[in-house]
This record gives C-alpha cells, sequence and structure tokens, in this order.
C-alpha cells in the first residue's frame, strides 16, 4: 500500500504571490493529466506536479486560486459573468 502525500494545504492556500518567488512555480503548461486515470487520482496527481494547486504560473504571470464555500459551481459563475457582460454591452444596467 502506498504512502499518502503529505500537503500543508493551509500553507498553500495563504501563500503570498507579493512575494513568492515565480522561479519555485510550476508553469501550468507543465502540468500533464493522464484522463484515463479515476478522478480522485487526477486530482493528487494535479497536486503532486503543481506542487501547489493555489498558485501557479502561466508562463510569466503569477496565478493564485482561490474558492468560496457555496454549491455555485464554476461554470455557473462564469455563465452569470458573461451573461452580465452582453447586457452591459447592450447598453442594460446589469
Amino acid at each position: 500500500m502506498s504512502k499518502k502525500p503529505e500537503w500543508d494545504i493551509n500553507a498553500m492556500r495563504n501563500i503570498d504571490i507579493r512575494t513568492v518567488d515565480p522561479a519555485t512555480l510550476v508553469d501550468i503548461h507543465d502540468i500533464k493529466i493522464d484522463q484515463s486515470m479515476p478522478q480522485p487520482e487526477r486530482m493528487i496527481d494535479f497536486i503532486r506536479q503543481s506542487k501547489n494547486p493555489y498558485c501557479l504560473r502561466f508562463g510569466n504571470i503569477i496565478v493564485q486560486i482561490s474558492h468560496a464555500d457555496t454549491d455555485v459551481t464554476l461554470k455557473r459563475r462564469l455563465i452569470s459573468l458573461i451573461r452580465s457582460s452582453e447586457m452591459k454591452d447592450e447598453g442594460g444596467d446589469a
């Protein structure tokens, strides 16, 4: 039986992107996930490869990821954002 990896999730989540050394961050382009693995294993593999799923690089840009404790999905939030943007473009009050 393999040993579970030990991660300090709070330290990962609380990293300060103003002080982090970009050279220590993994570029999202370098992460390769095997889609044939079960979803829980893909999540573990993503964390293992990223070293910190809350703070990554996208080329030269540092990206910090966070989430709210809610039942609303990212997909629903993005749809809402797009609709709101479309209403503003059409002169609406959204």
